[in-house]
């Protein structure tokens, strides 16, 4: 895979890294496509019942590569990108493989949004949550969907509506995450849940998974046609020329 690796180990559990570290694990075309079917490696692989998700070098993910929406033109373009995204998260609750976060560093857009998709997560100290869409008039698609589940109401507007910055022992707080742990112990901690999550009977862990997440699907196929219709409004188009040049 060229975004992915995984790293399969003897108790259960499996480790899988975004590499892409010269783009704080930016997510393109390629991670959207491979990671559902990482998953569905791991799922027919009945050696694996649980996953970290972590990212390869300073970042998380610092959200969707937005070269890759820069390009698109008109509301069906963005649709099909759009929903190319979303269904990549819902991959992920979808799973059998419990999928737990390790969150290195910066989570901004879809890192925060990748954090909601997983069954439950972990933070480094250093780890950076916010929905930084609104500055370019977007809206996190996935984000307002999950995020009053995990977060509540209130929590997911502030961050959807301001593009603040959230903290990792905020993250705890409101319950974007579940522990918090120091950087050279994050990936070893949420392995060590991994690995107990596997050890419990691998029916009653999938459905528990599955009932948990049973009601995400109906609010996503709206949210696809809205942040569709966002990505296309000449402003947002124009915003989004600016921030790439700037990057540039």
């Amino acid at each position: 895979m060229e975004t992915i690796t995984i790293d399969r180990r003897d108790d259960g559990t499996a480790l899988v890294t975004m590499n892409r570290p010269d783009k704080m694990n930016a997510m393109s075309q390629a991670f959207f496509r491979e990671l559902p079917a990482a998953l569905d490696a791991l799922d027919a692989d009945p050696g694996v019942r649980a996953c970290v998700l972590t990212g390869a070098g300073r970042a998380f993910s610092a959200g969707g590569d937005i070269g890759d929406f820069h390009a698109l033109d008109g509301v069906a373009d963005y649709r099909l990108q759009v929903k190319l995204a979303l269904e990549c998260f819902l991959a992920v609750e979808r799973a059998e493989t419990v999928v737990i976060a390790a969150v290195n560093g910066l989570a901004f857009g879809g890192g925060t949004e990748l954090t909601l998709a997983c069954d439950m997560a972990f933070a480094s100290t250093q780890a950076r949550f916010a929905f930084k869409e609104i500055t370019l008039g977007l809206m996190p698609g996935y984000g307002i969907v999950r995020g009053p589940d995990v977060m509540g109401r209130a929590w997911t507007h502030r961050m959807a509506l301001t593009g603040d910055v959230v903290a990792a022992e905020q993250a705890l707080a409101i319950g974007l995450v579940q522990e918090v742990s120091e950087p050279d112990a994050l990936v070893g901690d949420a392995l060590a849940l991994a690995a107990r999550i596997a050890a419990n009977p691998p029916d009653a862990v999938a459905v528990a998974k599955r009932f948990t997440n049973r009601h995400a699907p109906a609010g996503i196929a709206e949210s696809i046609e809205a942040t569709a219709f966002l990505q296309a409004n000449p402003e947002t188009r124009e915003r989004v020329r600016t921030f790439v040049s700037r990057k540039g």
